[in-house]
């Protein structure tokens, strides 16, 4: 080649390569995805708020690892990027096994959350599956390390005893927007609850809170006050129309900045929002742990105060707020602290699902708990599940008859406008919901043990007691007791006893009582002396 020409070519393709690296050096530099981010993803309830998740993200050629950053412990992440297509999902670790003595349920795996998309313009577009399929649209942004983390902890009240604020005498009846409606409750809803429980006699029965929980919160104006998101467009007005029903109405928070399901939650807002909720009208406020664990430790002297704080504010404003500590059993909260921080009802549980074997679990664990209620101040072992349909009618007597005899708060979880009539006749018997009312509060005690029966007894204030026969099996049991080893006063051939769910006088006779309880069934009776 003519060396003319050959110049030429070497300074056609120098020019060329000092081109191209110029052009494409700002997309070099956009490929570069290690760092910390924040994706911001629309919530699936079409009530305008988004949820945040936080990733660090560690780039090696094509090769993507890191984490989603989770509370204290991250969540590890692995996957690839390629041609400005990015890919990656999460690596679950197994849950741990329930500290030793506690009544929270295993919980199952979780399940990997796949994300695909492409990186443009210096921002993630990431694609999900949401929960009916569907692919749902995030937006990621570069962060500081600074901006994952939670917010410092903020000053928490000496402990102190709080007054007892004279609500929840007999254990709180009504109904929780939760098991059934989860992040779909709105304020038509809610006027629908309150609508039922009124024409379905529920009302009649003793159910008077109208409860809603989480995903209610927009966020808060320029002067602090949280503010309802568009799915509750007037919250003073919901609360007057649930008042003007004869009933109560209730809300839900928590301490962190964060509610469990991404809302805002009332850390640094504690005496705001109290005189928000008291504003409003509200008669009962579930206060629900979740996020404030990122902050605070996990011990009663730290849980008492933070309970407290908020427990400090409500009573502050004059108004009587129920006040329900929904912190799942943590630090024992039931030998004293709740009470000492305010609280009505305290959760000594995990959640409860609509599973006969988490039910029954819960239920059973709570026997051991019962010393410690005291009109004012109860175990709550979670809402109930009845009429939502994963158990059968004698697993949801079980449940009724079990949470009964606990003198647990008996919070429906179910839609109250399609209620089937073996459903209305379990939720709303009366002389069941009178063993949990009974006013004169003394706790369930253990008549007997056998392989999968359990036999309970409970005094009542009229000098009766309950008694209990469950079959926890699963086969129907031919059992029963022998009368002799009831309490004094009721262990003799002078005694009567009724069938509380068949509604009808039981024959005594002979020295035992013999029946047969179906699988996962109850025999429920109340036995007086002659």
């Amino acid at each position: 080649m003519h060396r003319a020409v050959k110049a030429l070519c070497w300074s056609f393709a120098l020019f060329l390569g000092y081109a191209l690296c110029f052009h494409l050096s700002p997309m070099l530099a956009q490929t570069d995805l290690n760092g910390y981010w924040r994706l911001r993803t629309p919530n699936a309830n079409g009530d305008g708020t988004f949820r945040e998740t936080f990733f660090e993200i560690q780039q090696s050629g094509e090769t993507i690892s890191g984490s989603l950053i989770r509370g204290k412990n991250g969540i590890p992440i692995n996957g690839t990027f390629k041609d400005g297509a990015i890919h990656f999902a999460t690596v679950p670790p197994t849950p741990p096994p329930p500290p030793a003595g506690s009544t929270a349920p295993v919980r199952p795996p979780q399940r990997p959350v796949v994300y695909d998309g492409t990186f443009q313009g210096g921002k993630l577009v990431l694609h999900t599956a949401g929960r009916n399929g569907a692919s749902v649209e995030s937006e990621g942004d570069k962060v500081t390390k600074e901006a994952t983390l939670p917010p410092a902890p903020l000053p928490l009240p000496a402990l102190k005893d709080l007054p007892d604020n004279g609500l929840a005498k007999t254990p709180p009846m009504g109904w929780n927007s939760w098991n059934k409606f989860a992040g779909r409750v709105d304020d038509a809803s809610v006027r629908g609850m309150a609508d039922a429980m009124v024409s379905s006699g529920m009302s009649k029965a003793g159910y008077v809170y109208i409860n809603i929980d989480d995903t209610w919160e927009l966020g808060r104006d320029a002067q602090g006050n949280i503010v309802p998101n568009k799915k509750f467009p007037d919250m003073k007005a919901l609360a007057d129309y649930v008042h003007s029903k004869g009933l109560k109405i209730g809300i839900y928070s928590g301490p962190g900045p964060k509610t469990c399901a991404g809302y805002e939650g009332s850390f640094g807002h504690e005496i705001q929002d109290a005189k928000t909720y008291a504003a409003w009208g509200i008669d009962y406020l579930k206060y629900d742990l979740c996020s404030g664990l990122d902050i605070y430790k996990d011990d009663a002297p730290t849980l008492q105060a933070l309970y407290q704080k908020m427990g400090e504010a409500l009573q502050a404003t004059g108004r009587p707020i129920v006040y329900s500590l929904c912190e799942y059993g943590r630090a024992a909260v039931w030998t004293g602290w709740g009470t000492k921080s305010g609280g009505n009802l305290w959760r000594t549980t995990g959640d409860i699902t609509d599973k006969w074997n988490s039910m029954d679990k819960i239920g059973f664990s709570q026997l051991k708990l019962a010393e410690y209620a005291k009109p004012g101040h109860w175990n709550d072992p979670d809402m109930l599940e009845i009429g939502n349909g994963g158990m059968t009618g004698d697993e949801y007597r079980t449940h009724m008859s079990l949470w009964s005899l606990l003198a647990a708060p008996l919070i429906a979880g179910n839609d109250l406008r399609d209620m089937t009539d073996e459903t209305k006749s379990i939720l709303m018997n009366a002389e069941v919901i009178a063993i949990d009312q009974d006013p004169n509060y003394k706790p369930v005690q253990t008549l007997s043990t056998n392989d999968k029966i359990v036999t309970l007894w409970r005094p009542l204030h009229d000098g009766t007691i309950a008694v209990a026969i469950f079959n926890r099996g699963d086969a129907p049991a031919d059992t029963g007791f022998a009368w002799s080893s009831l309490p004094a006063g009721f262990n003799g051939k002078g005694v009567k006893a009724r069938d509380l769910w068949k509604h009808e006088a039981v024959a005594v006779s002979g020295d035992s009582f013999k029946t047969t309880v179906p699988t996962h069934g109850v025999v429920l009776l109340k036995v007086s002396a002659k």
